[in-house]
């Protein structure tokens, strides 16, 4: 599969002050693949170590803390000579073994010229243990599901190509605009995690992808139940099964009293903030004024949360496949349109989505581009801006608003339509 984060590899492989690269993202994301896929193709070979599988790893770690020992050890137990510059050193489920984890920065401080890239489930929620974190001493690169756009390339080749010739303000023609619609519906069916992906590439069956997002679901929810940290694992669970039906209410903001009766933001506040870091969930707050610098005006208690892939959010909210082919107008068609378009969002800009709602007007996100900031509406059909939109541009006169819909590529009036399938490059949009 094309994975967008091959090229951030590849800047890391060129950078001459790197560190070792801590890749962090949700289970099941690919990243064991990448890592794997760079090594192979990028290096003269790579060493492939899983803390989860081998026990003796463990002991290299805690009775050595140089460098140059572990690398000797790590060859021998490889049956490879570990070349500086020439071999990629992978460590995978590093979570599992805290002292590998600790090591890197003794690569980073002594050994510089080993290239080092680790990753492991959870690896995000211990940001919020420090002393379990080699803080400074890592490079960081989240791997999130695949993106329409690399979704496009695993399963229409033809289509893709057309796909990235597509520039600003650039017509599309009918046929093209119909045909990237339907991926665009196949997608929010099947999502980006990379199992369903390549099981659609290989069997075009429904049910497969069914069974496979039902199967995901059970794995995540078991990693809450074995999680043996401060957070109550019975709280994480309550908060990612609540995700659906508080998208599914449209509330301005994340409602704790839906969780159970009498909840209070001080018992769930750590489960969101673990199932955040954890990847699982993305979390999108509402400012105070819709300016730069956006993260100045965070409410830190008022925000949104969505799921971290639209196809499992599909499948968790019980939505039938029928519903998104046949183009009807169904309950949860607008909750689903925006985690979809968030999902494309993360990572293109240096700063967050955001969005806004002063319980007069709301806008559905905020983009910072560089200094300015663009408010952005979502719709799940064809339809045009809605009046609190309008009113919002009419009141702040916006350098650029955009518009997500199934409608072309067009200007209409103030706003930018552009279709929910190019959400994925917003960036060279704009």
């Amino acid at each position: 599969m094309k994975r967008n984060a091959f090229e951030r590899l590849l800047d890391w492989k060129r950078d001459s002050e790197r560190k070792p690269l801590i890749l962090r993202g949700a289970r099941q994301v690919g990243k064991t693949w990448l890592m794997r896929e760079f090594g192979k193709t990028q290096y003269q070979n790579y060493v492939y170590f899983n803390f989860d599988e081998e026990d003796e790893l463990f002991s290299i770690f805690e009775a050595n803390k140089n460098p140059q020992r572990i690398i000797e050890r790590l060859g021998l137990l490889s049956g490879q000579k570990i070349l500086p510059e020439k071999t990629l050193v992978i460590f995978d489920e590093i979570q599992e073994c805290s002292a590998a984890l600790n090591a890197l920065k003794y690569f980073r401080e002594q050994a510089g010229e080993y290239h080092i890239v680790a990753a492991g489930s959870l690896l995000g929620t211990l940001l919020v243990a420090p002393k379990s974190y080699p803080v400074g001493q890592v490079n960081l690169l989240d791997i999130y599901p695949l993106s329409f756009d690399e979704f496009l390339s695993a399963v229409d080749e033809p289509l893709y190509s057309y796909f990235m010739q597509v520039g600003r303000n650039q017509p599309i023609e009918e046929i093209f605009h119909n045909r990237l619609l339907d991926a665009y519906s196949n997608y929010l069916i099947i999502g980006g995690l990379p199992e369903c992906v390549a099981s659609w590439v290989r069997h075009k069956d429904p049910q497969r992808i069914r069974q496979i997002q039902n199967e995901l679901v059970v794995i995540y929810e078991n990693d809450f139940s074995k999680h043996n940290g401060k957070v109550n694992a019975g709280r994480i669970l309550l908060v990612f099964r609540s995700i659906a039906s508080q998208l599914a209410k449209g509330n301005e903001k994340f409602i704790y009293g839906s969780l159970k009766e009498g909840a209070r933001a001080r018992e769930f506040e750590e489960a969101i903030e673990w199932l955040v870091s954890a990847g699982m969930l993305n979390r999108v707050y509402n400012v105070s004024k819709p300016e730069h610098p956006l993260k100045a005006f965070d409410q830190t208690n008022h925000f949104k949360l969505f799921l971290f892939d639209t196809g499992l959010l599909k499948h968790m909210a019980g939505v039938d496949n029928a519903a998104i082919l046949l183009k009807n107008d169904y309950q949860f068609k607008g909750p689903l349109t925006k985690n979809f378009v968030l999902q494309q969002l993360k990572g293109q800009f240096e700063v967050e989505p955001r969005f806004f709602a002063d319980g007069r007007s709301e806008v559905d996100f905020l983009i910072q581009n560089g200094m300015e900031v663009i408010p952005v509406e979502v719709k799940g059909g064809e339809n045009k801006a809605a009046a609190s939109f309008k009113s919002y541009i009419k009141n702040r006169r916006p350098k650029t608003a955009l518009r997500y819909s199934k409608r072309g590529y067009a200007r209409d009036g103030d706003i930018t339509n552009i279709p929910l399938y190019l959400a994925s490059i917003t960036n060279k949009l704009i």
